[in-house]
């Protein structure tokens, strides 16, 4: 009887865990798209510290389903600017947040 009630709740957590293990954080449909994102992300980054307008250490990127969002501080307008035509032309970006804030 004890061997029986083992096996069935180790079949059930098997189960569950296996269903549930293989979902994608942020609400995201599938695995590639993660990888998408992961990769839009780096690039954007990569592209901000090979801009020499763009401070890339103080912006923050993240995406999601293709929608970059831009967040942390910028010297100037001009600065922020950049850094959204810079995420723009990235490969798989759908749309941009720009939420940089231009320090006084």
């Amino acid at each position: 009887m004890i061997r029986k009630t083992t096996w069935a709740t180790l079949a059930s957590s098997l189960v569950l865990l296996l269903a549930s293990g293989c979902a994608v954080s942020r609400g995201q449909e599938t695995v590639g798209a993660y990888i998408d994102d992961a990769g839009i992300t780096t690039l954007v980054k990569s592209r901000f510290f090979e801009d020499k307008s763009v401070a890339g250490s103080s912006i923050s990127v993240e995406t999601l389903k293709g929608t970059v969002m831009l967040s942390g501080f910028a010297k100037s307008t001009l600065e922020r600017n950049r850094a959204e035509t810079i995420a723009r032309g990235v490969k798989g970006v759908t749309a941009v947040r720009n939420e940089i804030a231009v320090r006084p």
